[in-house]
């Protein structure tokens, strides 16, 4: 456990560095989408970057959920607990799925569930879609990156988003070593969500970005000495 905690502390200093260069992030692979909104959303993991925007018009409520489990800081220590080839790298539910402890504010917004928002978005390469169990409206958490084309996937699940940066982080995972579960291909080793930051593409200047996330650095830190002198008394 205190490997884990020096772990995610050395994770969060490195946003920081990241945040420096936020003023050039505008420049995203899928730019053109006309379905994306300002907002992105970095995930760290531990084979590279990962960065996405939304689809606030086509799944708002999704959206909304979304964005405020990453603003709680929800997705760190989160890993991808599937990565099956040319189909999708699935994260895994924040409850359950991270290592480090949630407070109560994060658990009474990672139990929500969303209302199915399906669209006519078509489910190819690049897209975030929401995983979720035979109820329409039981998506929670956890959420598809696609990594191929799936049109069985059209219609059926809801898309919120796409894939901005990071596609060649993908493709590393793709490479990983794999076992087969059932109908899930898994990877050996835990694909961890080291720490999330996020921006808009609309702020001219990144100044108040980086206060925020100074701020919410300070937060985190506070937060994991909180964790750590409980444990460890």
């Amino acid at each position: 456990m205190e490997v884990t905690l020096r772990h995610v502390v050395a994770a969060a200093a490195a946003l920081l560095v990241v945040a420096a260069d936020c003023a050039d992030a505008s420049t995203t692979f899928y730019s053109s989408d006309p379905n994306l909104g300002s907002a992105r959303v970095v995930f760290q993991t531990n084979h590279g970057d990962i960065e996405f925007g939304f689809f606030p018009h086509i799944a708002p409520k999704t959206v909304e959920h979304i964005f405020k489990l990453i603003q709680l800081g929800c997705y760190n220590t989160n890993h991808f607990f599937r990565v099956d080839k040319g189909f999708v790298a699935l994260v895994a539910a924040v409850v359950g799925g991270r290592t480090a402890p949630m407070n109560e504010e994060q658990k009474k917004e990672a139990e929500k569930t969303v209302v199915g928002e399906f669209s006519s978005v078509k489910h190819v390469r690049g897209i975030l879609s929401m995983g979720r169990y035979s109820d329409p409206n039981s998506a929670s958490s956890s959420f598809s990156i696609l990594l191929g084309d799936a049109p069985h996937l059209d219609g059926q699940y809801a898309v919120f988003g796409r894939l901005t940066k990071g596609d060649d982080t993908l493709r590393k995972l793709e490479r990983l070593p794999t076992r087969r579960e059932g109908i899930f291909v898994m990877p050996l080793e835990r694909i961890e969500i080291l720490s999330t930051y996020y921006y808009d593409i609309n702020v001219e200047s990144c100044e108040a970005e980086k206060s925020i996330l100074r701020r919410r650095l300070s937060e985190s830190a506070s937060e994991i000495e909180r964790w750590r002198r409980k444990c460890f008394v």
